[in-house]
This record gives C-alpha cells, sequence and structure tokens, in this order.
C-alpha cells in the first residue's frame, strides 16, 4: 500500500488538502484523487513543495485540465487568492489512453482538452464540501473509465511493475524489480518508459528519496547514516548528495527547517 502522506515537504505549510481513494470501477487507472482548497489572504502566497511520485497525473482546476508528467526533480506551486484542484494520480494502465509518448512529459506538462471532464468536475465542485468533492471525484472516475476502456495484459503489468517499484523497500536495482515479476531487465525497462516516461532505476530513486524525506521529517532523532543503510544509499555521502542534487539541501537542514510556519 503506498503511503498517501508521503511526498509533501512541509505539511505544516498546506492549505485544506484532501486525499481520496478512487471507487472500486476505477482502481486500476488511479491511485487516489487529491483535492487542495485554498483560500489565501490578500497579498500573501503560499509555497507549496513536493517531492511528486513517479507517475503522471491529471489536474482539472477552473482555467482548465493539465497533465503533468512524471517529475524528477523537487517542484513547487505558489497559491494566491481562492482557488482548487481535482488531481488524479494515474496509475500507468491509464496513461496510454492520454498520451502516446509520456516520456516526453518528463518534468513537464501540456494542456488536456476534455471539455465534458472539465464542465463535469467545474460543476461537482460548486456543490462546496464533502458533497462537492465526492461527486467530482465520481465523474473524473466515469470520465476515465470510459476513455481508457478495456485494459491490455501490458497495462496490468505496469501497474504491477509500479507498485513494485514504489512500495517494496527490498527492490533497489532493475534487477530486483524483474525477478519479482518473472520478466527480463528489458522487458521492465519497456514497460516503465512506455506507461510512466521513466526507467525502473529513476523510480526507486524516487522512492528512496520519498521514504528518506518523510522520515527524517517525521523522526528528527533518526541517524543519518543508518537511514542511508537502511534505504540502500551506498553511504551517508550518498544520501546527503541526493537530497543536494534533487531537493537543494542537505537532510541536516531539512531536518531543522521542516517545523517552520505555514506561509513563505
Amino acid at each position: 500500500m503506498i503511503d498517501a502522506r508521503r511526498g509533501v515537504l512541509y505539511p505544516a505549510r498546506m492549505p485544506e488538502f484532501h486525499r481520496i481513494a478512487p471507487p472500486s470501477a476505477a482502481v486500476d487507472l488511479v491511485q487516489w484523487f487529491w483535492i487542495p482548497q485554498w483560500d489565501i489572504d490578500p497579498g500573501r502566497t503560499s509555497r507549496q513543495h513536493v517531492v511528486s511520485y513517479p507517475a503522471l497525473n491529471l489536474v482539472v482546476e477552473p482555467r482548465g485540465i493539465e497533465l503533468v508528467g512524471a517529475s524528477t526533480v523537487a517542484t513547487y506551486r505558489d497559491l494566491i487568492g481562492r482557488g482548487w484542484a481535482v488531481g488524479a494520480m494515474l496509475k500507468p494502465a491509464a496513461v496510454a489512453a492520454l498520451t502516446d509518448e509520456p516520456s516526453a512529459l518528463r518534468d513537464a506538462s501540456r494542456a488536456f482538452d476534455a471539455p465534458d471532464l472539465h464542465r463535469d468536475v467545474v460543476r461537482a465542485m460548486r456543490d462546496g464540501g464533502e458533497r462537492g468533492r465526492g461527486r467530482a471525484v465520481a465523474v473524473f472516475s466515469e470520465w476515465l473509465i470510459a476513455r481508457v476502456g478495456a485494459l491490455s495484459p501490458a497495462a496490468r503489468d505496469a501497474n504491477r511493475a509500479a507498485e513494485l517499484l514504489m512500495t517494496d523497500a527490498e527492490v533497489i536495482r532493475d534487477e530486483d524489480a524483474a525477478t519479482r515479476l518473472s520478466v527480463s531487465v528489458r522487458t521492465m525497462q519497456r514497460l516503465t518508459r512506455r506507461y510512466v516516461g521513466l526507467s525502473p532505476a529513476a523510480m526507486i530513486r524516487r522512492r528512496r528519496l520519498q521514504e528518506a524525506v518523510q522520515r527524517v521529517r517525521d523522526h528528527p532523532d533518526t541517524d543519518l547514516a543508518t537511514l542511508a543503510a537502511d534505504l540502500g544509499y551506498a553511504d551517508h555521502a550518498h544520501l546527503t548528495n541526493d537530497f543536494r542534487t534533487v531537493l537543494g539541501f542537505t537532510p541536516s537542514s531539512y531536518r531543522a527547517d521542516s517545523g517552520t510556519a505555514s506561509t513563505l
């Protein structure tokens, strides 16, 4: 089971935020729906830092829809005024129906044309509260199910591969994942590139970094050398380099900063 708390660098800075499980008919297509809603005081900005999952997201906002590719870097968004978004963190099986080349969206996004989906989600969110969010998830799911149709065996294999790469701490190399799934390394690499746009190694690196971030934040007394060994890093320096390369700071500085105030 993927930990839904992972990926947010500074949870205390988040506005109202909901992660909602998909209905049973859409469980092969969506990991979860995420819905932030914000009302920021005039003249203020809420900066949200995220270490995203190695997955594509389809995001509906009042202004339109974006298909957001898998990310290999830390990202942030500045929230101002009042607004909302309804995002679906897609499982690989849904991706082929939305783009032919997910690798072209790596660390990028593009507008997505689906006027019926946009209309129905906007209408649902006008209801407000839990009812509106529930209706938005329902109509979003119905649209995805109709768009994707029947899943191919390869799409189901891609789902299994992504689940393993994103959740199993004992998988630290491409070969580990391929062995678990009884496929060749080449097949594993082809699946993730076709349905996620990343290599298996990149997905493993992201999972390890997310786990490291969460453990440093939630357990401030964690010994960093021990943490590095637990997560399969070569040593403490390797962990620190991963933090610095992707996030721009060290584990120690993140630990000191992770309890700071909610807005920047």
